[in-house]
């Protein structure tokens, strides 16, 4: 009988993600760890390759704390061995810092082989979320929180994160992340070493500055931005198609007035909004405008990617850390297990002609993820032959029907109070059929 105490044979046995393994590798942690200068001196019972995948298997059990997180990874390899306590745990945490998660997040991040193109060009948008954090003097000082005013704090401390997310796949491109204090068009510039020419970038009306779209526009990739619609423009060209050129600074844009009514099944109802697109996609026999319009929709893949985030994968929970440095851990743990995932089950779309990763479920992979953990003995022990494994199998098992075009108002999903919101709300999906219509610009 093997000794529940002894130090096991190999100590970094315990250091795998799982199936996952394939896409954030031992070989891929080392090289992160040795970029940040956080290689260990000396043989420690939890190496810092294991107190990686501590924090990235963390992130697949939310809701367990980091010691069943690591008997979890121990007892998938095989390995009996005793436990270290909470403190071993939160000094090993310290003792690696942040820079090895960064570093490895650098190596995971980007689109993945195969990502849906439109008309020849990458589409991804850029937008920000919020995160909560515990409620420590240390993480309020250093992220903020939401208040009215500065003697009554209310809630838990936030942090912002911006990224951006390639919409085919919703791999993430890239990421900032920091003070709830700061505002998302000050992070922006921080991610846009990111876009590069052959790309399109999707944004909404917050990020309709024209310093920033003129920056956007100076890395050679295309924009798609929603500006508001009473924004005024001096044309300088009218297009045939009723569009029209007109000048941010130094860089030519073109102007879409568009409006979209959803008819909202049998009830008869309808909905309409009116968008104002600017974009550098400028030539309209290439880039017909109606065709624009309804490539900016997919603007929402990011969206359902924050909805993955924080729903699914941390089910509405708090983060863990209680210190600023082990937020930042985390949040790159949490980005980085979401990439693995995601790249995953790109990987397994791609051995299906005319599949796109969207109509596989996140939940599905999610879960198969988990149960490979605690199964990881077989799945690392057999060479890698099947590049799609158990999660591509349970995934393509489960193909999900094509997107339905429904509508549903943006209201208040869970209520602070109590009592029920005054007047009626009407809550229905409805499904809906869309028609577009330009308004073509005045000369």
């Amino acid at each position: 009988m093997s000794d529940p105490d002894a130090v096991p044979p190999d100590p970094f046995m315990a250091g795998h993600l799982g199936e996952l393994s394939r896409i954030v590798s031992a070989d891929l942690v080392d090289a992160a760890i040795d970029a940040a200068g956080a290689a260990q001196k000396r043989l420690r019972r939890l190496p810092a390759r294991v107190v990686v995948y501590v924090l990235l298997a963390g992130v697949l059990f939310a809701d367990v704390g980091y010691r069943q997180v690591l008997s979890r990874l121990a007892a998938g390899a095989g390995v009996t061995t005793r436990v270290p306590g909470r403190s071993a745990l939160s000094q090993a945490f310290r003792r690696i810092g942040v820079e090895p998660l960064a570093e490895l997040f650098e190596l995971v991040r980007g689109p993945t082989a195969g990502t849906p193109r439109w008309r020849g060009l990458l589409v991804c948008a850029i937008d920000g979320t919020t995160m909560f954090v515990p409620d420590t003097s240390a993480n309020a000082a250093a992220f903020g929180r939401q208040t009215g005013r500065l003697d009554a704090p209310a809630g838990y401390p936030m942090l912002r994160l911006l990224t951006i997310v390639e919409c085919g796949s919703r791999t993430i491109i890239d990421a900032v992340f920091g003070s709830f204090r700061v505002g998302e068009t000050t992070y922006a510039p921080r991610l846009l070493g990111s876009p590069k020419p052959g790309m399109v970038l999707l944004g909404d009306r917050n990020f309709a500055s024209a310093a920033l779209m003129e920056q956007i526009a100076d890395t050679g990739a295309h924009l798609l931005i929603r500006a508001k619609n009473g924004r005024r423009f001096q044309a300088i060209e009218h297009l045939a198609d009723g569009t029209m050129i007109a000048l941010l600074g130094v860089t030519r844009v073109r102007v879409i007035d568009a409006a979209i009514t959803a008819h909202l099944g049998q009830s008869g109802q309808q909905r309409v909004g009116t968008y104002r697109l600017l974009t550098t996609l400028t030539d309209p026999e290439r880039y017909p405008a109606l065709d624009v319009v309804g490539l900016y929709h997919q603007r929402w893949e990011i969206e359902t990617s924050f909805r993955e985030t924080k729903s699914t994968i941390l089910d509405g929970r708090v983060l863990r850390a209680r210190t600023p440095a082990g937020v930042t851990q985390e949040v790159y743990a949490v980005l980085i297990t979401h990439q693995a995932l995601r790249v995953a089950m790109a990987d397994a779309a791609l051995t299906v002609g005319d599949l796109e990763p969207t109509q596989l479920s996140f939940t599905i992979a999610l879960t198969t993820a988990r149960d490979g953990i605690c199964g990881a003995a077989t799945i690392l022990a057999g060479p890698v032959t099947d590049l799609i494994g158990r999660i591509g199998a349970a995934l393509l098992t489960n193909i999900l029907p094509g997107r339905r075009s429904r509508s549903s108002p943006r209201i208040v999903k869970r209520a602070i109070s109590k009592h029920r919101a005054k007047g009626p709300v009407d809550r229905t999906n409805y499904t809906t059929t869309i028609t577009t219509r330009l308004h073509p610009a005045a000369p």
